[in-house]
């Protein structure tokens, strides 16, 4: 938990800021006890396992809309008054932005765009995890025997057939350092076994025309980027 991500979350007014922590043994949960009076709920002992503890985490919320963000991540300023804004005036089940992708190996900043989602395309992770908001009646519990991909399959259950609106600025920061899942080479085995769990017939199935689909998709991001220039394109859905 750092000072600036506690410092957005608290910036915010209407927050239920719940942190499941799996025991962590360095100074988180000394960080906690000092920032318990504006925390809803924590709590730091062992779990099950990422999964695990996202579910309970959300089992305890009671909030009009949800999201989850991970340790090492952090909210931009402003975003969640941006997200409150557009479930006021929009009331979409799901919303999602752009995000940044901050390298520690060189610092780095790297701009993460998104193109309006599109059922037919959503096999191909495209939404930046910290950057996705839900209402809270669309939800669905993380399927717990996943390690890497829970995010992805949770968005093949739970968004297609809902409205969504794209906000088209950066909302969160995602930190990519070695050991992290998406970074780690050692994770390889756990990657491809969330694969073969989601493209199995008893839950996602197998994409049959992949190449196809990442083609169509290509021209779909083309095209879309070419409508952003014209001027006054800036509709979202």
């Amino acid at each position: 938990i750092t000072k600036l991500k506690m410092g957005v979350v608290l910036g915010y007014p209407n927050l239920e800021y719940i942190i499941m922590d799996g025991g962590s043994t360095d100074n988180t949960k000394a960080v906690l006890e000092k920032y318990a009076p504006w925390i809803s709920y924590w709590q730091s002992e062992k779990d099950n396992g990422q999964g695990h503890a996202i579910n309970q985490g959300f089992s305890l919320g009671s909030g009009d809309y949800f999201a989850w963000i991970n340790s090492d991540d952090y909210y931009l300023k402003d975003a969640l008054f941006t997200v409150a804004n557009t479930a006021i005036n929009k009331k979409p089940d799901f919303i999602y932005g752009y995000s940044f992708n901050y390298k520690v190996a060189d610092e780095s900043f790297e701009l993460q765009k998104i193109s309006v989602l599109m059922d037919y395309f959503i096999r191909i992770p495209s939404l930046a995890q910290p950057s996705c908001f839900w209402n809270a009646a669309i939800h669905q519990p993380i399927w717990e025997s996943l390690c890497c991909s829970l995010d992805y399959e949770l968005w093949l259950r739970m968004v297609p057939g809902q409205s969504r609106k794209l906000i088209k600025q950066p909302l969160a920061v995602a930190v990519t350092h070695p050991g992290a899942k998406t970074s780690d080479p050692k994770m390889g085995e756990a990657w491809a076994r969330d694969h073969e769990l989601i493209c199995d017939d008893d839950a996602h199935g197998p994409v049959y025309n992949w190449e196809t689909l990442i083609l169509l998709n290509k021209i779909y991001i083309a095209i879309n980027a070419l409508f952003q220039k014209k001027p006054g394109a800036d509709k979202s859905f």
